[in-house]
């Protein structure tokens, strides 16, 4: 970050030092190019033409370094065949005069004429009155005083620059020290949870980053809750595992003539056991992704195509919304949808029904599964959730359907509880599920 900062403030303070060096620079020349016009224009309006025809100045020129010889600042004046008119400082010299097309505006230019000293020349053509001749005023300055004072302006400007550069650079440095203090709080909180077993960020944080330590507190509980369901559901399954296990040792241990037929008994048990809790742990598993979705009416219609397969003379009808979708698992949905239309086929009298989010203003999607059977009386249905529990137990089946959907449901925040169908006069039962975002 700090790297990146530095490099971020060279470049501006690099750009805007050119550009000032440029733009002072620039106003140094046009200062100077304004002071030799200044002369020019005195030189123009002191002249006049003497009874000879040649020109002469009714006042001589403030500045005093036209009459020190070799002093830097020189005039001259030309005219056709007329002998050069120069000031005193060019001494023995002369200035070359460009040969440019006479111009009444001033023309500038730069000139190398005298060795080791640069000039800038400034020249303009005027008819003075009373003259038929045009005479070229010229006035030059040696660029070694602007350049002495542009190389003044560039050193204050690099000095200043490096400076400015320099205090950017640490007030960066204590700005990002200052407000990275607050993540360094948060860091050693994280320390702690992990080093003396804290399980909160309870020390009070600036605002600033309350937001993250709130989401990182809700990480915290989402982490304790999911390593409870998995203690709870490892318990669970080691305690339903008991019982057969006791079974077979005790049939093992003493011979028992029916062994095998227990074997296969407490197996079967187990397995069923193992079934549930793993159909509860791979919900828990995709819950955790957050990106789970499925259309509710697309899996209605694949598991009624696959139960119409075994139960042939049941007759299947649905209706509701084709565009409702719910924040769970393809899959799971499946599974969910299979229980309860399964039961529905198996204990009915030959007719289902399926409603997909008739209430589409609620805040959970619905799914109701009718069926034209007995239905159950209203003190029984709750016994129904239990693991194992079966109320009819002339047709196979294991007793885990109805428990392993409330187990599956409750994973992704729905809920599932049974009712009497007023169509069809059997059982109605209510599947609730979350919407997708």
């Amino acid at each position: 970050m700090m790297v990146i900062a530095a490099g971020w403030i060279t470049i501006l303070l690099l750009g805007g030092g050119v550009a000032l060096d440029r733009t002072l620079t620039g106003l140094v020349r046009q200062q100077f190019d304004e002071q030799l016009s200044y002369i020019l224009t005195a030189m123009i309006t002191s002249a006049e033409i003497d009874p000879y025809g040649d020109v002469l100045f009714n006042r001589q020129l403030a500045d005093q370094r036209f009459l020190e010889p070799n002093s830097g600042f020189y005039w001259q004046i030309d005219g056709k065949d007329k002998q050069p008119y120069p000031s005193r400082s060019l001494w023995d010299r002369t200035l070359q005069i460009s040969g440019r097309k006479a111009s009444a505006a001033p023309m500038y230019y730069d000139s190398d004429q005298f060795a080791g000293e640069p000039l800038r020349v400034v020249e303009q053509t005027i008819r003075l009155p009373g003259s038929p001749v045009d005479w070229q005023f010229t006035v030059a300055g040696a660029q070694d005083e602007p350049d002495r004072l542009i190389v003044r302006i560039r050193s204050i400007l690099v000095w200043s620059f490096a400076a400015l550069g320099i205090g950017l650079f640490l007030m960066a440095m204590l700005q990002t020290w200052y407000g990275l203090g607050p993540l360094r709080r948060v860091r050693q909180a994280i320390a702690q949870i992990r080093t003396a077993g804290a399980n909160r960020v309870t020390d009070p944080l600036p605002q600033e980053v309350q937001p993250m330590v709130e989401e990182l507190n809700a990480l915290l509980a989402h982490s304790e809750r999911q390593a409870e369901e998995a203690r709870t559901h490892a318990g669970n399954l080691a305690h339903a595992l008991k019982t057969p296990l006791t079974v077979l040792n005790s049939a093992a241990h003493a011979r028992a003539s029916d062994l095998d037929r227990t074997v296969l008994r407490e197996t079967a048990t187990m397995r069923r056991q193992v079934d549930h809790h793993l159909a509860r742990a791979r919900a828990v598993g995709r819950r955790a992704s957050g990106l789970s979705r499925a259309n509710a009416m697309t899996s209605v219609e694949g598991v009624e195509r696959a139960i119409s397969r075994l139960y042939p003379h049941v007759r299947f009808d649905r209706d509701g919304s084709e565009a409702s979708e719910v924040a769970i698992e393809r899959q799971d949905l499946d599974e969910l949808l299979g229980n309860l239309m399964e039961n529905a086929a198996k204990y009915g009298g030959g007719s289902v029904f399926v409603t997909v989010d008739p209430r589409p203003s609620d805040r959970l999607c619905s799914v109701w599964i009718e069926d034209d059977g007995a239905g159950i009386p209203e003190a029984a249905r709750d016994q129904l959730f239990a693991r194992g529990a079966r109320l009819d137990t002339s047709k196979p089946g294991t007793g885990l359907g109805l428990a392993i959907v409330r187990d599956v449901v409750e994973i992704y925040g729905g809920s599932v509880e049974l009712d009497e169908s007023e169509d069809l006069g059997g059982l109605l039962v209510r599947l609730r599920l979350p919407r997708a975002p």
